[in-house]
C-alpha cells in the first residue's frame, strides 16, 4: 500500500482503516486484511487515560507509532501529529513529521484543521512527507469548538467545511479523514475532492472508514459512541478470563505441572 495505491481506490473501492496503538493490535489487524493502519492521538485517551487528546507528547506518540510499524512492518502506518507538535511554525513540523518518518517508519503523517494549517502540509508534501487531512470535528480544537460535538449543522459552518476541503487538496493531502460530521455535508466533501475521504462518524457516503481498535473490540465499557460498533464484547471476555486465573490461583489448580520448570 501507497499514497498512489490509496487515491486510486477513491470510487473504485471502499477504504478501510484502523486506528491502533501498539505492535499486537497491528500485528492482528494486520493479519486480518488491514493495510492501512491510524497511529492516533486518540491514544491520549483510550490507552494513557486522559479526558481529550491535548496533553499526549511527540516522545509518547513516537514509542506508539513504532510499536505499530513493528507489529505490522508492511502495513501504510500514518502518525497523528499530537497538540502543539505543528502548530508552532512550518520549521518545527517538519521536524517533528520527520521524526516520525525517519526514526518510526511511519509512511505519512495526519494533521487536523483547514485553512490554518495550508502552508505547514505544503511545506511537508515539498519535502516529501505525506499527509493526510482532518475535518469536521477535530479533537485537538476542542476547547474552540466548544466540546465534542457534531459539526456542519450550520450554513455558514458547512460553508467553510466545504472551503478547507478544496484548500487541503490544493495544498497536496492523499485524503482526508471526515469526523463527526454531518452525512449530507461528508457527501458533498467526497463528491468535490478527487482525494479519498475516510468517514468516522460522517455516514455512508465516505470512500472509506476508520475506527478505533479498542471500539471495534468493546474494550471500554463506558465509552460507546453513536458512530462505533463493537464487533465483540472483549472488554467481559478479559474480565472473565481474569476470574479464572484468580479462581485458580486461589484453588492451587494453577500452575499445574506442565507449566513449572523441574529435574528429569
Amino acid at each position: 500500500m501507497n499514497v498512489r495505491k490509496i487515491k486510486a481506490m477513491k470510487g473504485k473501492e471502499r477504504i478501510v482503516m484502523v486506528t491502533a496503538y501498539d505492535a499486537p493490535s497491528a500485528r492482528i489487524a494486520w493479519d486480518a486484511g488491514i493495510k492501512i493502519i491510524l497511529v492516533g492521538d486518540s491514544a491520549a485517551n483510550t490507552v494513557l487515560g486522559y479526558s481529550n487528546t491535548l496533553p499526549v507528547t511527540m516522545e509518547e506518540m513516537m514509542t506508539f507509532v513504532a510499536a505499530v510499524k513493528r507489529g505490522a512492518p508492511d502495513a501504510f502506518v500514518i502518525a497523528d501529529m499530537p497538540f502543539l507538535s505543528y502548530q508552532v511554525s512550518e520549521e518545527e513540523a517538519l521536524k517533528n513529521a520527520g521524526k516520525f518518518v525517519k526514526e518510526c517508519g511511519a509512511d505519512a503523517v495526519k494533521l487536523e484543521g483547514g485553512r490554518e494549517i495550508v502552508g505547514i502540509i505544503r511545506k511537508l508534501v515539498d519535502f516529501g512527507i505525506p499527509v493526510m487531512g482532518h475535518l469536521g470535528f477535530t479533537p485537538q480544537y476542542v476547547h474552540t469548538i466548544g466540546g465534542y460535538r457534531v459539526r456542519g449543522k450550520e450554513r455558514e459552518e458547512k460553508e467553510r467545511i466545504l472551503e478547507d476541503a478544496q484548500l487541503l487538496e490544493e495544498a497536496g493531502v492523499f485524503a482526508l479523514v471526515l469526523e463527526m460530521m454531518m452525512e449530507d455535508l461528508a457527501k458533498l466533501v467526497t463528491e468535490q475532492v478527487s482525494v479519498p475521504t475516510i468517514g468516522i462518524g460522517s455516514g455512508r457516503y465516505c470512500d472509506g472508514q476508520v475506527l478505533v481498535w479498542h471500539d471495534i473490540m468493546g474494550i471500554n465499557p463506558d465509552f460507546k459512541p453513536r458512530f462505533a460498533k463493537s464487533y465483540v464484547n472483549l472488554y467481559e471476555i478479559c474480565v472473565e478470563a481474569i476470574k479464572q486465573f484468580i479462581d485458580e490461583v486461589r484453588k492451587g489448580d494453577f500452575p499445574e505441572e506442565k507449566h513449572v520448570f523441574k529435574e528429569k
